[in-house]
């Protein structure tokens, strides 16, 4: 029992302590950023990320169409994130130097990557230089390789032949094309066919969730104690390091004995990493890299192409003018770059799915490095998470005619009308107005690859095979988890071989 004596004393500091609390509540310089989804109103707000959890789509729809060109915020349940729409707003976070609002950051931060990869490879990710600038730049060389491995891993993930259908789980086969075609130019051959180096590929993203999910529970002191022993990411990077080991040290022992005299030197990214001259000797370092780029490439392009085989699925009336145009193209330019660029209308369909459909509600990501100031006068304070409503602009009736419908080829038509409006609508080039790559600087440094790895998967298999929906069908709605798209798992398509003469 409390002392009756001391009962007044008791009460009088649980006052202060709310009244204290409440008055930080009200002097945090997000307390004037409008709040949509709930209350911000302390521990009421995790009302309002529970609802976001199970309806993410509507509460950022309310936002935007409530706000449309001001910031407003959304709880979450370990902080708060505030989205932004309209071009100007769009265009302010664009031209923001990385001292202000940085995009590494923001991946860092929320991916918990800082408590996976070593901090040299976050520190100094000159990586994503190599993709943005050398793997652009060599597609025309690469392209070869990546038609050849479409050649060989298609036919045995999807086992078909002109007589008999038969049904694959669509995310499943596609997962392993994608890690097998991105492994050819990552790593090269024999290891892209690799099997346990690809389910180590396929396995690193699913781990990092789980490992954030984790992360996310404990307080920030513990986390790279925690990390460091229970990190399933930690094992498959350990793992990756094993397997790559021996492919490293004969390839450091053929670059000591022939220098610049090895004529078949491998052209890929672990060749470019161990010429780098800031990899410092560690294998470790170098196969952790190679990691880090599967966990960027593999899963949003496996997303990309199944999702997209699942809507030829359900509309094969869209099938023909594909094959139409591919075949026509292949017969005059064979499998290469060129000819994937003349694809207008499979690049048209893959940049309708992002448009329509996408991976995720946001695009854009800053976490903000100081407190800034946005061009609408809103300060959003330093560490606060900042996104632009993707989803949002895509389906907005303004921007773009009849949003809620799929229409595959809307961009090839528009490419059409003029040659400045063939370059605007390509599939790779960004926009205020079309950000599933982000926009500006810190864009997607790999789609132009990723582009060209998917048109030359998806050409193939629309030229060589039949498909359509499994026994149990699929439903066409997209389904959201929070900000992302929930990946169709267990979708089941059926495919038949066709008699084809490219």
């Amino acid at each position: 029992m409390i002392d009756q004596a001391v009962l007044p004393t008791f009460w009088t500091g649980v006052a202060a302590f709310v009244l204290l609390y409440l008055l930080k509540w009200r002097l945090d310089p997000l307390y004037h950023i409008p709040t949509v989804g709930g209350t911000s109103l302390p521990l009421l707000s995790y009302i309002g990320a529970h609802k976001f959890v199970r309806n993410g789509r509507k509460v950022v729809e309310e936002g935007y169409q409530k706000y449309y060109g001001r910031p407003f915020k959304v709880p979450m349940w370990d902080r708060w994130v505030v989205f932004v729409s309209g071009g100007d707003m769009i265009e302010d976070i664009r031209r923001r130097p990385d001292d202000e609002m940085s995009f590494q950051e923001s991946v860092e931060d929320t991916m918990q990557l800082g408590h996976i990869l070593e901090p040299s490879i976050m520190g100094n990710p000159y990586h994503i230089d190599l993709i943005r600038e050398r793997l652009t730049r060599t597609l025309p060389v690469v392209m070869p390789d990546v038609v050849d491995e479409v050649m060989s891993a298609v036919p045995q993930q999807i086992p078909a032949t002109t007589d008999d259908w038969v049904e694959v789980n669509l995310m499943g086969v596609v997962l392993q094309m994608v890690a097998r075609l991105s492994g050819r130019v990552f790593v090269g051959l024999p290891l892209c066919r690799n099997q346990e180096y690809l389910d180590l590929a396929i396995r690193f993203t699913i781990d990092v969730v789980r490992d954030r999910d984790m992360l996310n529970k404990w307080p920030q002191v513990l986390k790279p104690y925690i990390s460091r022993c229970y990190s399933l990411a930690r094992r498959c990077l350990k793992r990756n390091e094993e397997l790559l080991r021996g492919e490293i040290a004969e390839r450091r022992a053929m670059m000591d004995k022939r220098g610049d005299n090895w004529v078949d030197k491998p052209n890929d990214l672990l060749q470019w990493f161990l010429d780098a001259e800031t990899t410092n000797g560690r294998f470790d370092t170098i196969a952790d890299r190679v990691m880090a780029i599967n966990f960027a490439a593999i899963h949003t392009s496996s997303f990309s192409a199944s999702f997209t085989l699942l809507r030829l699925a359900q509309h094969p009336q869209y099938i023909e003018p594909l094959r139409e145009e591919i075949q026509a193209v292949i017969e005059e330019e064979g499998w290469s770059k060129a000819a994937m660029g003349k694809l207008w209308k499979l690049d048209s369909l893959l940049k309708e799915f992002q448009r329509h459909q996408g991976l995720g509600l946001g695009s854009l990501s800053r976490k903000m490095m100081k407190d800034v100031t946005l061009i609408d006068g809103t300060v959003v304070p330093c560490g606060t998470m900042l996104l632009a409503t993707s989803y949002d602009i895509h389906h907005d009736g303004s921007i773009y005619e009849n949003p809620e419908v799929f229409d595959p080829f809307r961009f090839s038509r528009m490419r059409e009308q003029s040659e400045e409006q063939a370059s605007k609508h390509q599939f790779v080039n960004t926009s205020v107005n079309y950000i599933p790559f982000g926009h500006g600087k810190h864009a997607c440094p790999g789609r132009f690859f990723a582009s060209n790895e998917l048109k030359a998967l998806l050409a193939y298999i629309i030229l060589n095979y039949d498909l359509k929906l499994g026994e149990a069908g699929y439903s066409d709605s997209t389904v959201f988890d929070g900000l992302s798209v929930v990946p169709a798992v267990d979708a089941q398509v059926m495919f038949r071989k066709r008699e084809t003469k490219v």
